[in-house]
């Protein structure tokens, strides 16, 4: 049997050309668009349909007209009129509302993600009596509409006022133990969840060497749920500061508002409502939420990273 060998190519012999590489062939637009393209259409109306409301506003904050009317043409005429107006005004202390606002938010949402976190630690590694028990009790009071407990909250609040009165009606620390109150029962359900997900082979073997409940927690649990706690905190801290029933029934004292509250008077008299200057203050009220969600992004990220698991 014989066998045919390739014989290498001479050298005198001419150069063939190589074969044009085949084009790819162009997809038709009803095929991209059934495959992907209507993902980029709905992508772009919801887009639309989220910042028409946020340039809507952002226009009649730089209007010097000061209405809503006029803002329908969108940053038809620029000015700072309506921003030098919350400063100016000595009846409505814009920058007491904005500082009160940041203290109460940022004080609520540092206490309720170390309580909850405390919490939920204990219903995820401990195991004592009524523990199913309490669980089902923080669902179940999630459960309850929290504006029907207005009227029991002010009657609490006005019955502590006549034994503790930094503690009722007309403070924020009484604002700070509601809002703590209302805050604590879900976001401890949320934590506990998140607690599971950590491997329990973590705290046996912490517990080999020694360590006790305290150090495991604040040594070795906290920075692998860096996650939940960034966004518990986050989320509490919106919710506050965008509060208005509880905070205006509470705070009575225009010096002690949050923004919430005072930025009302600005359009609550029929009269005299200045939906400029209003809109100029709500534009300054999301700035604290973009800086804490900008802040917050990289703690997010490096605790995913951080409690990645080898199997």
């Amino acid at each position: 049997m014989s066998t045919s060998t390739a014989l290498p190519p001479r050298p005198d012999a001419p150069a063939v050309p190589a074969a044009p590489a085949a084009r790819p062939s162009r997809r038709r637009f009803g095929a991209w668009f059934k495959d992907t393209g209507w993902r980029h259409l709905v992508g772009l109306v919801m887009t639309a349909f989220a910042l028409l409301p946020l340039a809507y506003v952002l226009s009649a904050a730089l209007s010097p007209t000061g209405t809503l009317v006029a803002s329908s043409g969108l940053f038809r005429d620029i000015g700072f009129a309506n921003f030098q107006a919350l400063f100016t005004d000595p009846q409505k202390p814009f920058g007491r509302w904005f500082l009160n606002t940041l203290v109460i938010g940022l004080i609520t949402s540092a206490a309720t993600v170390f309580l909850g976190a405390l919490a939920a630690y204990c219903f995820s590694r401990m195991r004592f009596t009524g523990r199913r028990m309490g669980l089902l009790s923080l669902l179940l009071l999630q459960m309850f509409p929290q504006m029907l407990g207005v009227v029991a909250i002010f009657l609490l609040l006005s019955g502590i006022s006549d034994v503790v009165p930094w503690l009722g009606l007309g403070s924020q620390i009484g604002l700070i133990m509601v809002y703590l109150g209302g805050a604590l029962g879900v976001n401890t359900y949320l934590m506990y969840g998140f607690f599971n997900t950590v491997p329990k082979t973590l705290d046996e073997a912490a517990r080999i060497d020694g360590a006790g409940h305290f150090q495991i927690f604040f040594t070795i649990i906290l920075r692998l749920v860096t996650p939940i706690l960034a966004i518990v905190g986050l989320l509490t801290f919106i919710t506050t500061t965008g509060e208005f029933m509880i905070a205006s029934i509470v705070l009575n004292d225009p010096d002690s508002q949050t923004l919430a509250v005072g930025l009302y008077s600005f359009v609550g008299d029929n009269q005299s409502r200045t939906w400029g200057v209003f809109s100029a203050g709500a534009v300054l009220a999301a700035v604290p939420v973009m800086a804490l969600f900008l802040f917050l992004q990289r703690y997010i990220a490096s605790g995913l990273v951080a409690g990645a698991v080898k199997g």
